[in-house]
């Protein structure tokens, strides 16, 4: 009888713990349905205005949302169609006071000599409808028009860039004054352009210029610049694009158009320019490394090589004349001579140990130039010779491509494929740096 009232005790026990169980699991279930689903809604229904400036985050959700805003050919992948470019990415344009910039177009040469490439690409740009807004809220990426290297020394007549630093940041204290723009990304969407030796270190001098390094107001920022090397250095700390030194695309059609009818190439090997015969220790640095001095003294007399120390208006016909043109560095590992070698036809031979070189998705270099190391400066005889009697062809043909000289030169207007274009491409490629999202949603 015990076992009995036990036995249905413990069933109805059973039974009301089983009953408990289910309640309870019907309970949690019941919760988090209502949880998911009303996290659903609230986010479905968020206000986009509840997204902060101050606080938006360049994290993957952000590249999503980019990625999301140019569908087909992202522009965060390489473009197939040039068309997705300019239709799709837009640069704001600042309307920088005159001092920063056209004033110092008084002086001729700020437009045509080798680092006027900052005059030609802000131009370019002023005139562009494509790839230009003028309303700065829908632009992917903010143009800086500084104008430092027109600053031409009384003494020698060279390029002085002392006060470059303090130009370019009294140009961002107005830019972060008057809009909004540099503070929402702490300047990671702006772009510069540093085409002078050693970019946006803004010393002619190289152990200087790695000494006082990228200003702290630039690095956050995007450089467009000539200096490139392919080890670390600290002129090149910074987000940056190398692109080519300024050649006047008007000159190279005036050279091409009056050049012989028969092409013919009668130079081996050309150069013209500065060659020290005794280089002057300069802070424990000479002048080109001496490879100049050596080049100079071991074919000066080759009747193989055409080499000229005095300057002469009508270099580049003599370019036109020479198989291999001669690109070795200077202060600098990057020179125009690699520039008007290309797009005269003029194989360059480039003495500059791990320079980068502008556009390299779109300029085979490798296919089109002669590399030699420094140390072997002394064999280039004997390596031009080889070459001339072996592969010398194949690098013509590929170097003669329109395609190829096309995007070493700042045409105006932009046309496809150019230098210009060139840029437009590269920044496409940093879309990740834009805050035009996070601007989108707080409207």
């Amino acid at each position: 009888m015990r076992l009995l009232q036990y036995n249905t005790r413990h069933n109805r026990n059973a039974e009301k713990s089983n009953f408990c169980s289910r309640f309870i699991k019907w309970i949690l279930w019941f919760s988090l349905s209502f949880y998911f689903f009303g996290s659903f809604l609230i986010t479905r229904n968020k206000p986009t205005t509840s997204i902060s400036r101050n606080t938006f985050s360049q994290t993957k959700a952000s590249r999503a949302l980019i990625e999301e805003s140019y569908p087909n050919s992202s522009l965060l992948q390489h473009a197939q169609n040039p068309q997705d470019i300019l239709k799709r990415m837009k640069v704001y344009v600042y309307d920088l006071p005159s001092k920063y910039n056209t004033d110092w177009l008084s002086n001729e040469r700020c437009s045509s000599h080798l680092f006027a490439s900052e005059v030609a690409i802000h131009k370019i740009l002023m005139n562009n409808n494509d790839v230009r807004t003028l309303d700065p809220w829908e632009a992917d990426f903010f143009y800086v028009p500084v104008y430092v290297s027109c600053n031409f020394s009384i003494v020698n007549g060279f390029p002085a860039i002392g006060h470059a630093r303090s130009l370019i940041s009294s140009a961002i204290q107005l830019v972060s004054s008057e809009f909004p723009f540099w503070n929402q990304s702490r300047g990671s969407d702006h772009v510069f352009v540093a085409s002078h030796d050693f970019g946006s270190c803004f010393h002619t001098l190289e152990d200087v210029a790695m000494a006082d390094g990228v200003p702290e107001f630039l690095r956050n920022s995007i450089i467009l610049q000539t200096f490139g090397v392919k080890y670390k250095h600290p002129c090149q700390e910074v987000e940056n694009v190398v692109i080519p030194p300024y050649v006047s695309p008007e000159s190279v059609r005036t050279t091409l158009k009056k050049s012989p009818l028969n092409g013919r190439r009668d130079i081996l090997a050309f150069f013209r320019g500065k060659m020290e015969l005794h280089p002057k220790n300069v802070s424990g640095r000479f002048y080109s490394k001496r490879v100049r001095t050596q080049i100079w003294q071991k074919y000066g007399s080759d009747r193989r090589f055409y080499l000229r120390r005095q300057r002469f208006a009508g270099y580049q016909f003599e370019i036109l004349r020479s198989t291999f043109c001669l690109c070795p560095l200077g202060w600098a590992p990057w020179s125009p001579r690699i520039v008007e070698s290309v797009v005269l036809g003029c194989v360059p031979v480039i003495v500059a140990d791990d320079i980068r070189l502008p556009f390299p998705s779109a300029v085979p270099w490798a296919e089109i130039s002669l590399t030699v190391a420094e140390k072997d400066v002394a064999r280039l005889g004997d390596i031009l010779e080889h070459v001339a009697a072996t592969n010398l062809t194949s690098i013509q043909r590929k170097l003669w491509d329109p395609n190829v000289r096309n995007a070493l030169l700042f045409n105006d207007p932009m046309v496809e494929g150019d230098a210009t274009w060139q840029i437009m491409v590269a920044l496409s490629h940093k879309l990740d740096r834009s805050h035009k999202m996070a601007r989108s949603f707080n409207q």
